[in-house]
Parts: C-alpha cells; structure tokens; sequence
C-alpha cells in the first residue's frame, strides 16, 4: 500500500531586488549586483521545502540613490506588484531598498495593501513572521511621528505667513487674480468680477436669505470663480448653489483680511467689500440661521414675505405691488415670469391679500378639525424624520471627506524638501478641515436639539387651539414674524387655486409650550 504524500506547500513567488549608487565596478562581469542576488538566491533555495521559486524577472538599480523613489528597477518591482506577479519581495540589506524612512514606509503600504512578504537576508527581517511584522510596526511608529513633526513645521511656516497678511494658495475666489510674477504670490483685484462680488453682497442685503438671490445669480448666468491649475487643466465657472454663495458671502477676504483659524489679520491686497456691509451681511445670516426663517423688517407689510413658492415652476413668488392713483395693489409674483419673461410661467401672480387670507383661515381651521391635527402632526413628523435623515447623511459626508484630507495631508508631509504648491495644498487641506469640523459640529448640535423636540398630538392641539385669541391682538409686523416662525413653506398651485402650507414641527411645539 502507497503512504499518503504530504500536500506540497503553496509556491511563493519571490522577486529579488537590488541596487547600487555608484556606477563604479558596475562594468565588472560579477559585480555588487550580482554578489546582492546571489545572497538572496541563496536564501529563496533554503526555503524551498516551504514552496519559495526565485522569479526569473531581474529588479536591478545600478547607480541609483536609495533617498529617492525615481529609480526604473523599483518602478517595474511596484507595477509588477499591483499587478498580482509577487508574493515575496527579497532584498540583501534594507537600506538596499530605500535609505529614507519615510520613503521605506510607503514602499510597505504598497506591499501590505498587496498582501506581499518583504525579506532582508543579512538582517533577518521577514514579515512573514510575528518578530519580522514586529520590527516593521516599530519603524512605521518612528516614520508616522517623523510625518508629524514635518506637518507640524508647515503649518507653523503658513501661520506665521499669515499673520504678516499674506495669500498662501489655494483656489482663488471671483474678485481677485493670482499675480505670481512677484517672488511672493500675491492677490490682485480683478475689476470685473469685483462688480459682480459686491452686487452679490448688496443682493443679499436686498432680498434677505440665499435661495432668491442665487435665483437672481442664475437668471444673470453668474458663475463662479473660472481658473485654470499649474497644468492648464480648467476649474470652477460653475452655477452658484447655497454653498458656494454662502462661501462668497462669508470669506473675510473681501474686506482685505486673511484669516487664520479664529483669528484675522490685515492682508498684503485691496479690500472688495466694506467692513460694515460685510458685517451687516454677516448679521443677516446669523439672524436667518438662528431664527429659523425671520426676515428683513416687513416694509410693506407682507405677511407670508418669503415664505410663497410656485407650485408650478418650483420659483419662489417675492411679494410686488402697484399703485394706482392713491391705492396700493399687493402681490405675490413668480420670480420665473419676473426674469424670463411672462409666458415662462403659467402662475405669473396672485393678489397678496388672498393668499394671506387662505393661509391664517387654514391656520385657524386646524384646531377646529381632529383630522387637520393629524395630517399637521403626520406632516411635522415625516419633516422631522427627514431633517434627521438628511443631517445623518450630511455629517457621514463630512466624516469621509475629514478622514480623505487627513490622509492627504499624511501622504503630503511624507515628501521631502515639500514645494510651495505642496505646503499650499497642506494649508487648504487644514482650512477645509476646521470649516468641516466646524459644520460637524453644528449638525451635531442641530441633531441634539431635533432630538428633544419630539412633539404629540396633543403639542399640535395645544399649538392651534389659542391662535384666534393671540392673532387679534398682535400687530402687523408681529402677525409676519409669528407666521414666518410657524409656517416654513406655502406653495400656490396655479392649475386648481390650491393652498399648501408646511410648518416648522420645532415652532409647533413652542407654541404649544407658550399657550400652556
């Protein structure tokens, strides 16, 4: 009877890898290389019992420097590597493969994202060991703290360039051009687009939140900064959504500061934009972000002021009015039909008193109604869900993009002798980082107060129940600020003169509280 055979161990594929700086000797039939690869032959045989075959393929870098990663024989090891031809990589000495820490280490992500094994013969470094995986942690720990004294130093050099007010890179925002002819880069203003940046700001002030007025950008085909990188590839001109406008509005580049975390300093160019109109900017978005929907002061007494949209277009209607002879007629114009002319929109306007009069009767009618309440208490909590959701989805964005840029910045810090275009992309990457970690924060907060204001049937009631008494006795513009805090959404539907209203569930429920 034939004994079972032992299962042959799986092959292990090894590429030898050597390299020499000098050219010297190199000319000699049996030369260092050659002496490198015989050593580690030698080594691939003895662990043949263990499945180990010597690649035919020759990875030799003769007169190449081991402080640099631009060497033709690693470049194809690398590439063979990604392309699943190696298990094993064999080297004589380590230093064989690299002299610079940091560049070693990222050699082994390459081989660990590869599942492949790095052998030194003399040293007897083997990550196919514990003791060898060992060894390898260790030198990784020393490369990830050399990485952050290196971040650490360009962000110190950015600060300190900053607080002597000068531009360090990044993408260049619309009113200004990069000058890079001076040995110092610096911001100049571009006249042209300058006119546009402080009509922006004067639009906002006019038309008080964000949507009308990138709806006003949009119908003038304004768009943001066009620029072109180092490598002439083309960048921005890109239509104005709520985050690039509120990004215009709020760079403290226009009043010609340069900001640095909290802090801001006189910048090296010219101001765009006042100091006080950007503070008052500044207000203004503070007061629509802590307000939930407070408007400007209501000049004409509009009550649903920024509230109205078009069912059909998807416009918001802004409030408009006619006089004739020594009477005033209101009205809610779609802003489509306003910009791109009559025959746009099939809504065009609707006479303001109406509309007003639809929304508080509907308002009214709520407590009057148990089904009223329950659609109005169904619709506060699918809004309520859907808030969540959103801000879930928006703080899991932010933490991918965090995690990418922290990244980044690791691999950036790892260069050596980092350019100027490198410490810029550093400096952006920490920029955007604090602005991240700041919005984090804020939905953050926002997810803890959406969590506490859970309300009930009974909260609707409550909220609806009282209107009558308190509406009568409220002026004109406080009736404005009481709708504009209630009601979050009023869309007119032109095709059956139909009226739906949302609400702000979190208004809902301190009504309730207040009528309590």
């Amino acid at each position: 009877m034939r004994k079972p055979t032992k299962s042959a161990s799986p092959k292990t594929r090894c590429a030898i890898y050597t390299r020499k700086s000098c050219e010297e000797g190199l000319e000699l039939e049996f030369n260092s290389l050659d002496a490198q690869r015989e050593s580690a032959e030698a080594f691939i045989a003895s662990q043949q019992l263990e499945g180990w075959q010597c690649l035919p393929e020759r990875y030799d870098d003769g007169g190449f420097s081991g402080g640099s990663l631009e060497r033709p024989a690693l470049g194809r090891l690398l590439e063979d590597i990604k392309e699943g031809k190696i298990d094993c990589v064999v080297v004589y000495k380590v230093d064989r493969l690299s002299r610079s820490l940091l560049d070693f280490t990222r050699i082994m992500e390459v081989f660990d994202k590869q599942k492949v094994s790095f052998v030194s013969v003399t040293q007897q470094f083997n990550t196919t060991h514990s003791m060898g995986r060992l060894t390898l942690n260790i030198l990784l720990s020393f490369a990830q703290f050399e990485r952050e004294i290196i971040s650490e130093r360009i962000r110190d050099k950015i600060a300190a360039q900053r607080r002597k007010g000068k531009w360090y890179g990044g993408i260049p925002v619309l009113g200004y051009d990069v000058d890079r002819s001076s040995p110092s880069v610096k911001l100049i203003v571009n006249e042209q687009e300058a006119i546009q940046v402080r009509k922006i700001f004067a639009l906002y002030l006019e038309l008080g939140s964000l949507t009308p007025v990138m709806e006003e950008l949009e119908s003038r085909d304004w768009r943001t900064k066009l620029w072109r990188t180092k490598k002439g590839q083309q960048r921005g001109g890109r239509s104005f959504d709520k985050g690039a406008l509120y990004a215009l509005l709020t760079n403290p580049l226009y009043m010609g500061t340069i900001k640095h975390k909290s802090e801001r300093f006189e910048g090296e160019h010219a101001a765009i934009i006042e100091k006080k109109i950007f503070d008052e900017v500044q207000r203004q978005l503070n007061k629509n972000g802590r307000g939930k929907g407070n408007r400007l002061i209501n000049k004409y007494g509009a009550l649903l002021k920024g509230l109205v949209y078009c069912k059909a277009c998807g416009y918001a209607m802004v409030h408009t009015f006619t006089s004739r002879q020594t009477k005033r007629y209101r009205y809610y114009t779609c802003c489509k039909a306003i910009k791109q002319g009559w025959k746009s929109c099939p809504t065009k306007s609707v006479p303001a008193g109406e509309l007003e009069n639809v929304v508080v009767d509907q308002i009214r009618s709520i407590a009057e109604d148990r089904s009223l309440v329950e659609d109005v208490y169904v619709q506060a909590c699918s809004e309520h869900r859907s808030e969540l959701a959103q801000l879930k989805e928006q703080s899991e964005q932010l933490e991918r993009q965090l995690s990418r840029d922290h990244s980044q910045i690791t691999r950036l810090a790892t260069k050596h002798d980092p350019t100027s275009a490198t410490t810029s992309t550093i400096a952006d990457l920490h920029e955007r980082i604090a602005s991240n970690e700041e919005q984090l924060r804020e939905i953050r907060d926002r997810q803890a107060e959406l969590d506490s204001q859970q309300i009930s049937h009974q909260e609707v009631l409550d909220a609806f129940r009282d209107f009558e008494k308190i509406w009568n006795v409220l002026s004109a513009y406080e009736r404005a600020k009481i709708v504009s805090l209630l009601v979050a959404r009023v869309e007119f539907d032109v095709s059956d003169s139909t009226v739906s209203i949302s609400f702000h569930p979190s208004a809902i429920k301190s009504l309730a509280e207040g009528a309590a």
